[in-house]
């Protein structure tokens, strides 16, 4: 089982998130659980090829 790092807040009655390794799909719901869900679809979607040119985090290690 895989797991995934997301960054989610609260805005009035809305729930919205991203997955820490891809800021640039944000995704709500109007529960928590109703954006986990959401953001397992984006994942997958992202992951199988279903979005083109996806935008990611990376990381250097500089000297």
């Amino acid at each position: 089982m895989k797991k995934l790092k997301y960054i989610y807040w609260q805005d009035e009655d809305m729930w919205l998130g991203y997955l820490e390794e891809y800021p640039d799909y944000m995704t709500q719901g109007d529960t928590l659980e109703a954006l986990q869900e959401n953001l397992k679809d984006i994942y997958q979607e992202l992951s199988n090829g279903s979005i083109p040119i996806v935008h990611r985090i990376g990381e250097l290690t500089l000297a």
